[in-house]
């Protein structure tokens, strides 16, 4: 654990050079999340009857109880890795987890965000050192062959980064504006070493304050299903689980924002929503 001086975080709009710092940290940061997916899956009473009925049949072909048991296990495990939606942060593919967003890191990129500590201490966070100039045979070294596509484009969220002592320590994802005045957060990560320090609390509250000045009243998040630590996370922040009210406006939220669903029909991710 290392102690962070929150007043000295700078949060700013990710550049196409940052991608593959801020592709490592989602990985280390979504580590497991698949295999517990996979886990809550397994466990479902309709998931559990569809296995002991197959195991069932398989056990008058192969006469062994234990290839019965596993075999079924085996194939619906490799089935929900290779289906699995990319949305829920599982990688595991060479495309970055902000595909789902589109191409994040096009846009204004020399936007930040507002960091209300350094308004408390009066200090001012050092910025990031100037890049190295590139030179044109670099460049074309450099040269991505993934093709930009227009529907990428048209999705193309935000992708914000938290960086201190020149380092990238955290991001935050916010999908496009696909619905006036909604906006939605579909990840939040903090470097391992920078964690239960507030850098994921600052990230989502600078960023609510900025979409708060530009007309959003409303911000969603969608956490893993089994992720408890998620839940309580945006719970302190002032969410609440979508679908825990009773009017009408929460059931036509509902049918808009619905969470990502898997093999059955199983949801994948909770839905949290805060009024700005």
């Amino acid at each position: 654990m290392v102690k962070l001086e929150l007043d000295q975080v700078v949060m700013r709009r990710m550049k196409e050079d940052d991608i593959e710092v801020v592709k490592a940290l989602i990985k280390e940061g979504s580590e497991g999340t698949e295999n517990r997916l996979i886990l809550h899956i397994l466990t479902r009473p309709l998931c559990l009857f569809i296995l002991a009925v197959l195991s069932s049949i398989l056990r008058c072909l192969v006469h062994s109880f234990i290839l019965a048991l596993a075999i079924p296990v085996f194939l619906l495990i490799v089935f929900l890795k290779i289906t699995m939606p990319r949305s829920t942060g599982v990688l595991g593919s060479s495309r970055p987890y902000w595909d789902y967003v589109g191409s994040s890191y096009r846009g204004t990129q020399d936007e930040t965000l507002q960091n209300p500590y350094c308004r408390i201490s009066g200090k001012t966070p050092v910025m990031k050192r100037p890049r190295r100039r590139i030179s044109p045979k670099e460049k074309d070294k450099e040269v991505t062959t993934e093709k930009i596509t227009p529907e990428r484009e048209q999705t193309a969220g935000q992708v914000w980064l938290a960086e201190c002592d020149f380092d990238i320590i955290g991001c935050i994802f916010r999908e496009n504006e696909s619905r006036a005045g909604i906006r939605r957060i579909c990840r939040v990560v903090t470097g391992c070493w920078y964690r239960r320090e507030g850098l994921g609390r600052l990230l989502v509250q600078s960023l609510e304050q900025r979409e708060r000045e530009t007309g959003a009243h409303r911000v969603y998040a969608h956490v893993p299903f089994p992720s408890k630590v998620g839940e309580v996370f945006f719970r302190k922040l002032g969410y609440q689980l979508l679908g825990e009210g009773t009017n009408n406006e929460d059931d036509e939220e509902r049918n808009l924002e619905a969470p990502e669903r898997g093999f059955l029909g199983y949801p994948l991710t909770k839905v949290f929503y805060k009024d700005l």
